[in-house]
């Protein structure tokens, strides 16, 4: 297989090379958008991070992304610098400054800052934190479903490394998108401790089987807010819903399966592990789900 493609895959867009970056409370070209060598987010992924999009001047389901980065901080014991006032402030600034109104996409990122010597204790850094937002122009542009292939790579226990936690540490994640492209294959499916299906690499999973939405307990997956979002509104238009576990062999026999992302929102299945899913595309019940919740972002809920 030769056709991979990434599920944050975009449309080609010339002005995301003139962009301006929000750098420590600056706004700078994207050539001048450094950090230091010794900042802890570079030197030991010691950071957190948020991705927001922006639709028709809104971004989508902000006040949930701010409880999510500042229950983030708190847990890393990160002094953001900001308030939510001033989070949102560094947002705006950030779009206004680039002229964006809607189909954009913001990372948000706080690392603990630059360390005084190269070492792991969060006391060498002293004059964080680092305070980073991209904004560029994307429009999701995917050329068909996505293949997935199950990983030996798990998610975790929370005393190890919390898989709800949106760190800028992403390496068991890495690892296991790796091993998934090596089996030809465009994204990890990613198992719990107990040998569950959990989520992807990248986005919270989803199956369909008879008409019934299943997704995992929640226990060692991503803290999705879209996940949250889908659940919330199958429950609210009657669409049966059960957040259990589940097993591979579940799986393999789904009628549809999708993925949950900020970026994506709805992202079909097409196979796992060579395994055509239903037919192979998006399946009714995957595209009801759609078209609510872009019924709930146009409504900016």
């Amino acid at each position: 297989m030769t056709d991979r493609q990434i599920t944050h895959a975009a449309e080609e867009d010339a002005r995301n090379e003139a962009i301006l970056i929000y750098l420590n409370g600056k706004i700078v070209p994207k050539a001048e958008a450094v950090v230091s060598v010794y900042d802890s987010g570079f030197m030991l992924g010691d950071g957190i991070w948020e991705g927001l999009r922006l639709h028709d001047g809104r971004w989508s389901f902000l006040d949930d992304h701010l409880d999510r980065l500042f229950e983030a901080a708190r847990v890393i014991d990160i002094d953001l610098g900001h308030d939510r006032a001033g989070v949102v402030r560094a947002l705006e600034e950030t779009r206004a400054a680039n002229g964006m109104e809607t189909d954009a996409h913001a990372r948000l990122m706080v690392t603990r800052g630059p360390k005084v010597r190269p070492f792991q204790h969060p006391a060498l850094s002293r004059e964080g934190p680092t305070f980073v937002i991209i904004m560029e122009h994307s429009k999701p542009q995917l050329a068909r479903p996505v293949r997935l292939a199950t990983v030996p790579h798990l998610r975790g226990l929370p005393m190890t490394q919390d898989p709800k936690l949106n760190s800028h540490s992403k390496l068991n994640c890495i690892l296991a998108c790796i091993a998934a492209e090596k089996a030809g294959a465009d994204e990890a499916l990613m198992l719990d401790i107990h040998g569950f299906v959990n989520t992807t690499n990248a986005c919270n999973f989803f199956i369909v089987r008879r008409g019934e939405v299943w997704t995992s307990t929640g226990d060692y997956c991503m803290n999705g807010i879209t996940r949250q979002k889908v659940i919330d509104l199958c429950r609210a238009d009657g669409i049966p819903l059960r957040e259990r576990n589940f097993s591979l062999v579940e799986t393999y026999g789904a009628d549809e399966a999708f993925l949950t992302g900020t970026f994506g929102a709805q992202t079909p299945v097409s196979e796992i592990d060579g395994r055509k899913i239903g037919e192979g595309e998006a399946g009714p019940v995957t595209l009801r789900i759609r078209e609510l919740y872009r019924e709930l972002v146009e409504r900016g809920a």
